[in-house]
């Protein structure tokens, strides 16, 4: 691998820390709080590699046939794998293969997909439920007025391990109503754990535009792509 790659991923990644570590002292938040996931999609297995030689072992994937290839091909390396994606009932049985935690588990059809797969592998899978927050007819999630009755759903699920809420908010450039969804996705957190448990510890939000943001209102996970590896193949 070329010392420029190497010297570029280091720099953005040093750089990424940094503002992790200024947003969760704004936030009173340890750093410990905090886990990056390095958004790999498009990206190089080389890159991947760098990153991890840094020091970034949680990596998530958006579509199952890309993470297949490179997920076999850096086996030598222990990486946390997460799907972050939208999934296709179809590529259940990979994904369950493949990935440790589900990030997007949107409808109930996903659910009784996984549950099967997941059984058939002897394996508990780790699962967010993706929250359509802003009511994007777009975009996939569950609608905040639903999510209750779908966490209770969830119950009849033994080898789906909830453990917790995903969002992907309206793009805008206003902070304020950026603030204003992390802060509701927060609210329903709050709402929601008592319904599950104690297992129930994970907020995945925030990208490389609001990462920041999203820390001040209580992420335990951010997603970052482009900020970390630079453009995409």
């Amino acid at each position: 691998m070329s010392k420029a790659l190497v010297d570029v991923l280091r720099k953005n990644y040093e750089n990424l820390l940094e503002r992790v570590e200024k947003a969760c002292l704004r936030a009173g938040r340890s750093l410990e709080e905090v886990k990056i996931l390095g958004a790999s999609k498009g990206q190089s297995e080389e890159k991947i590699r760098v990153l991890y030689s840094l020091g970034l072992k949680l990596f998530g994937e958006n579509y199952v046939q890309e993470a297949e290839k490179k997920i076999k091909n850096l086996a030598d390396l222990d990486i946390d794998w997460h799907f972050i994606g939208r999934l296709q009932t179809n590529k259940a049985k990979k994904a369950v293969a493949f990935f440790s935690t589900i990030h997007s588990l949107d409808r109930l059809s996903l659910a009784e997909e996984l549950e099967k797969r997941a059984r058939s592998l002897n394996k508990r899978i780790n699962v967010l439920i993706e929250v359509n927050i802003g009511h994007e007819p777009t975009k996939a999630g569950v609608f905040e007025e639903n999510l209750e009755e779908f966490v209770k759903e969830l119950k009849g699920f033994p080898n789906l391990n909830l453990i917790g809420l995903m969002c992907l908010p309206p793009l805008t450039d206003d902070e304020r109503k950026t603030r204003f969804y992390f802060q509701k996705m927060r609210n329903l957190f709050e709402r929601i754990k008592p319904l599950v448990g104690e297992g129930f510890t994970q907020l995945s939000m925030g990208t490389s535009s609001d990462f920041e943001i999203a820390i001040e209102e209580g992420a335990t996970i951010i997603r970052i792509g482009t900020l970390l590896f630079g453009p995409r193949m």
